[in-house]
């Protein structure tokens, strides 16, 4: 799987589109079975490469293992078959600003930062190109040692040449974009653009050029792909089969995959954000009614507070009430005794005062009638008289007003 932002797999996957389905196999195997190769058609899939490349450093991403291996052909059946970069297993999205530093990919066509572990940016493919032009040109490789450890201090030191051997039939043009190409310093080694714009990519040689030296080219044709399929052979045995191009497709579905679990995940970070925000519209609503639930019961507090107040009042009242009819019906209940009392003493004192008149009216009538045995009539007014005094006297001390004012009355009644 690439290692940069989920954001850029999409774009990835654009650029397996642009790049084309792998169909051909690899382009040194396809090299390395051709009768001859002549440096315009070695310049022609260099320049393929460059565009693949220019692609992607056009979007700051950085492929970190451009190889033989994973340069691929669309279809080998033609003579000049379209080739296609793939296998972006250690690909980087470079960003500005930020350092990005690690040791990976395949020592022989690593750069030299990546070996120093020094930061890392598009350069680093620019140098791997150098290494794969020096390759196809000549079969040898550049920094190739007997050991890993060899390579690695080959590639550090930049210690390569162009052993007359390989190179005495390839044109100085070529020479120079090796050169310019395979740079220690990242500032002064070419990059996509500047390599595009090489004479030795822009130009090729004039068709004089080619006759003048058809004969020998011809051999030396022939001895480039020798050495290319002994390369080719070589690197094979000594790693394991790039199978890439097999699985591409399965990349691409996973690349689907991806895409459409991310289209997934932004519908349920919405559905989540929609939930979210109803959530709080809740929390919201419980809020005010819990703010006014709770100013109703302090409401309600303060009024059954009131209430047990006044029913408290009330049964004080109550008591006081009780108390009070207890003490009136106590008093009652005296003074129907007194008056009881009274009456019973009223009724007797009456009896005893009709029976006391019953018998002076008894003697006034017997003075009445004896008045001619005494001195005249003035012995019984005189007697009449005083008697009517001693009871009004009498009367006055023991009975009412109304009683004496009766006995008056009658006792005068009876006098006239």
């Amino acid at each position: 799987m690439v290692e940069f932002k989920q954001q850029k797999v999409e774009e990835f996957y654009d650029i397996a589109d642009e790049l084309g389905s792998v169909s051909g196999g690899e382009l040194f195997d396809f090299l390395a079975q051709k009768e001859s190769l002549s440096e315009e058609e070695a310049t022609r899939f260099i320049k393929q490469i460059l565009e693949g490349v220019n692609y992607l450093h056009a979007r700051k991403i950085a492929h970190f293992d451009l190889k033989p291996e994973n340069i691929m052909l669309l279809d080998k059946t033609i003579a000049m078959p379209h080739i296609k970069l793939i296998d972006f297993g250690l690909a980087h999205t470079i960003e500005d600003g930020v350092e990005f530093k690690n040791i990976f990919g395949t020592p022989e066509f690593v750069a030299p930062e990546i070996v120093n572990y020094e930061p890392l940016g598009l350069a680093a493919d620019m140098w791997s190109i150098g290494v794969i032009t020096y390759i196809l040109l000549s079969g040898a490789s550049p920094f190739l040692g007997e050991n890993k450890q060899e390579t690695l201090s080959n590639i550090t030191a930049v210690n390569y040449e162009f052993d007359e051997e390989f190179f005495s039939h390839t044109s100085e043009l070529a020479k120079d974009f090796i050169r310019k190409l395979l740079v220690k310093d990242t500032r002064k080694r070419l990059s996509i653009q500047e390599a595009l714009r090489h004479p030795w990519i822009t130009t090729l040689q004039s068709k004089e050029e080619t006759k003048l030296h058809g004969t020998k080219r011809t051999a030396v044709r022939q001895l480039k792909t020798k050495r290319l399929k002994e390369y080719t052979m070589k690197s094979h045995s000594s790693m394991p089969p790039n199978n890439t191009y097999v699985n591409f497709e399965r990349f691409a579905q996973v690349v689907q995959d991806l895409s459409s679990a991310e289209n997934e995940f932004s519908t349920l970070a919405m559905n989540y954000d929609s939930l979210q925000e109803d959530v709080e519209a809740l929390i919201s609503i419980y809020n005010e009614k819990e703010t006014w639930y709770k100013e109703e019961n302090e409401n309600v507090r303060h009024e059954l507070s009131q209430l047990r107040y006044e029913y408290r009042k009330v049964e004080s009242m109550k008591r006081n009430l009780h108390y009070d009819i207890s003490s009136v019906e106590s008093g009652l209940g005296s003074l129907s005794g007194k008056y009881a009392e009274l009456q019973s003493r009223y009724d007797s004192m009456t009896q005893e005062l009709s029976e006391d008149l019953q018998l002076i009216q008894d003697l006034v009538d017997g003075f009445h009638g004896g008045d001619e045995g005494y001195c005249g009539g003035n012995f019984a007014s005189v007697f009449t008289r005083d008697l009517n005094d001693s009871f009004m006297d009498l009367l006055n001390g023991s009975c009412s007003q109304d009683l004496l004012e009766g006995l008056k009355i009658q006792i005068t009644d009876s006098q006239m």
